[in-house]
């Protein structure tokens, strides 16, 4: 992965796992907005096309805000790489099962116009997409089918959504958005 990528990851154990594995400014955590992680890496792909953006996403996610997937096929951003955890189920609401389980995303993706898109299922097979695929320009699509496990790890230490955003706007030098209650709001700087 490039030093400088941006990752962001959707809600519960890919939040909590990444943030164990690799903590760091420049990761945005969503924690309670499912299907919000894609939209979300797409408009800061847009908006930082010098830098990798990587964001994983759920099945259950994608498949709430699919028009995501379909702008990534038409806007087409070369530094986005989107790594799909295919279980399945919506896990971090209780292991509900999707309502077409058996979906090739891979292939859906690849309909909406993202031309590198595959199917993984083992770790040997997802380490060398990525290795392809962070390679070179994308959009890149991996769908890493797995196993449901509804077991939620417990973050690394309590993420607070507040934090989570500043330290990432810091990272990418945002300026900060102060609303007003009246009129028009400002932005300043976040130092």
């Amino acid at each position: 992965m490039p030093a400088d990528a941006l990752v962001v990851t959707c809600l519960g154990n890919s939040s909590y796992l990444w943030a164990a594995i690799n903590d760091r400014p420049e990761n945005f955590y969503f924690e309670d907005a499912m299907g919000l992680a894609l939209p979300f890496a797409l408009g800061l792909a847009s908006a930082q096309p010098d830098r990798r953006v990587i964001v994983v996403e759920g099945d259950g996610g994608l498949l709430m805000h699919m028009g995501a997937l379909a702008t990534v096929g038409a806007v087409a951003p070369d530094n986005l790489t989107i790594i799909l955890m295919q279980n399945g189920v919506h896990a971090a609401s209780g292991g509900q099962p999707l309502t077409n389980q058996g979906l090739d995303l891979a292939a859906v993706a690849q309909s909406l116009g993202l031309a590198r898109a595959k199917t993984v299922t083992s770790t040997r097979e997802l380490k060398i997409a990525l290795t392809e695929m962070l390679d070179r320009k994308g959009p890149e699509f991996i769908a890493a089918k797995l196993e449901p496990d509804l077991q939620v790890v417990q973050p690394p230490y309590p993420f607070n959504p507040v934090v989570t955003k500043t330290r990432f706007s810091r990272a990418i030098d945002a300026p900060h958005y102060i609303p007003a209650i009246f009129g028009v709001g400002r932005m300043e700087s976040l130092d």
